[in-house]
């Protein structure tokens, strides 16, 4: 990954992640490139880069989710996550669902 804009934070921060990902097993490849990514996107949310996708301006912070979206565990996505894919998908009715509403829901569609 390009690091030639990096900052001494920045190259701390990606450090770190990279160590957090390989001491939860993943593998050194795949944990770097975690790491560059959430730098790269932190990056461009603070508008340090010349581009950005919408997604990395607009989306939920990488520090703040921490995995949410790793549809991991037993009970999946969150409610608001379900929500959020609904309204992208223009569902009516969405605000009055509940969870298990909104995953049949999302499922028809």
């Amino acid at each position: 990954m390009p690091r030639q804009h990096w900052t001494k934070k920045d190259e701390r921060q990606y450090e770190h992640i990279k160590e957090g990902a390989e001491d939860r097993g993943t593998k050194t490849k795949r944990a770097e490139e975690i790491a560059a990514r959430t730098v790269n996107k932190n990056r461009a949310r603070a508008g340090k880069t010349r581009t950005a996708s919408r997604t990395s301006t607009e989306d939920m912070s990488s520090s703040k989710r921490g995995g949410q979206r790793s549809h991991s565990g037993p009970k999946g996505r969150t409610k608001d996550q379900l929500y959020q894919e609904a309204r992208r998908k223009n569902i009516e009715g969405r605000s009055k669902m509940n969870k298990a509403e909104l995953e049949r829901a999302l499922k028809r569609k």
